[in-house]
């Protein structure tokens, strides 16, 4: 006779990975007994604020090959699992369910409600119908194999046994301490996608100005990404600098987020280009002073002056009067300005980090532990970030809904 426990699922995490993969699996055996153990009592809660409170679903980026570009650790295992679920399943799998996205100009997706309420409520209405037992303010305190099952522990002594647990709680300190102690290889976090901190009153000036092209670099690195730049009141921030905070997250985080920042304001020129340029407009305006207007259709009058100050020309300079050495020293203000970045901000609401359970750790065929049957891992508790987008939710649904099948499968079918 079977154990008691042998229809039981454990899932530890009440957010998109673990409702997700609760969901597909009560589908998958209505007969199993699926759990979902959530340490605070909120539900959904990045759901929730996600894109401003619209929940940025997935991104309308449908080929695998591209989409795992967005993601600066993982890409190599990702490939795999996007074919199998793709943003093109997330879509039809909450369009089948009554709730239509809708694609933004810069491929970003949202419920046509513009609302994460509309998500959580479906999600809830899914839980329900499915019978997925949910509790909140269970904390997993402890972890361990039984046999032929798990046993696990929450706060104030509670216990259960299930043949299948998933481990879905974002970045958690005390589940990787967890999991540390089984042996398991967990990279240590560090904070991914936060913008820099630049300490010069005039570039705080121009918060709120935009580019929307410029190149960044690590001074001394192969770190670069091109993008729209947002200048703000403590620095830049913007794509550009989202990207390069993501990709040389773990690097940063080792200079303690103090480095030269090289950019080029101007990425479509080259040099000589660009020094052509100017010596027309020393030219055909000589009569007109710089600070008149900015040549340049994408920097902005406000950052005309500013480089040009950092340049160090007055602004009643006329053209005709621009020595060579001044020439000089505005182009690499144009295309090499050096900035000196002395830390970082966490990007709105959306802390994510690098780091988690080894990549070398997980079968991505099934999202289980290699050298632990039955346990099984999603969304953000791994070591695989993405940029801004929808990519990270993207993740977390893909990791879910495979995991979910792969646990269906150690379950009785009656």
């Amino acid at each position: 006779m079977k154990a008691p426990h042998h229809r039981k699922v454990a899932i530890v995490g009440g957010g998109a990975a673990g409702f997700f993969a609760a969901l597909r699996l009560a589908a998958l055996r209505p007969q199993a007994e699926v759990h979902i153990f959530e340490k605070s009592n909120k539900l959904l809660s990045k759901v929730k604020v996600s894109g401003g409170g619209r929940c940025n679903v997935t991104h309308a980026c449908f080929d695998p090959r591209e989409l795992v570009n967005y993601y600066p650790r993982g890409q190599k295992q990702l490939r795999g699992p996007f074919s199998r679920f793709s943003p093109a399943d997330t879509v039809s799998w909450f369009e089948e369910r009554g709730l239509q996205l809708k694609t933004e100009a810069d491929g970003r997706m949202f419920p046509v409600s513009d609302s994460s309420q509309s998500i959580i409520d479906l999600f809830l209405e899914e839980a329900k119908k499915y019978k997925v037992r949910i509790h909140t303010s269970k904390a997993l305190t402890g972890l361990e194999r039984a046999g032929d099952h798990w046993k696990l522990r929450f706060n104030e002594d509670e216990s259960m046994e299930a043949a299948q647990v998933m481990l879905a709680a974002g970045s958690s300190e005390k589940i990787w301490s967890i999991l540390a102690g089984m042996g398991l290889k967990i990279v240590a976090p560090v904070p991914s996608l936060f913008t820099f901190h630049i300490r010069d009153k005039a570039l705080q000036g121009l918060s709120g100005t935009s580019v929307d092209q410029v190149d960044l670099q690590w001074a001394g690195t192969t770190f670069k990404t091109q993008g729209p730049l947002l200048f703000t009141h403590w620095g830049i921030s913007g794509p550009s600098v989202l990207k390069l905070s993501a990709w040389a997250a773990r690097d940063l985080h080792d200079v303690q987020y103090t480095f030269l920042l090289r950019i080029n304001f101007i990425p479509g020129m080259d040099r000589t280009s660009l020094h052509d340029t100017l010596s027309a407009m020393r030219k055909t305006y000589s009569r007109k002073q710089l600070a008149s207007f900015s040549p340049f259709p994408g920097i902005t009058k406000r950052l005309w002056m500013y480089l040009l100050a950092r340049a160090g020309i007055t602004e009643t300079l006329n053209w005709a009067d621009l020595s060579k050495k001044a020439l000089i020293a505005l182009e690499n203000e144009l295309m090499e300005g050096q900035y000196p970045v002395v830390g970082k901000s966490t990007f709105k609401d959306e802390f994510v980090t690098c780091g988690g359970v080894d990549l070398s750790e997980i079968d991505f065929k099934t999202y289980g532990a290699k050298a632990l049957p039955g346990l099984f891992f999603g969304g953000e508790l791994i070591d695989v970030d993405a940029l801004t987008g929808g990519f990270n939710f993207q993740h977390a649904w893909t990791s879910a809904w495979i995991a979910a099948g792969s646990m269906a499968e150690g379950l009785p079918v009656t």
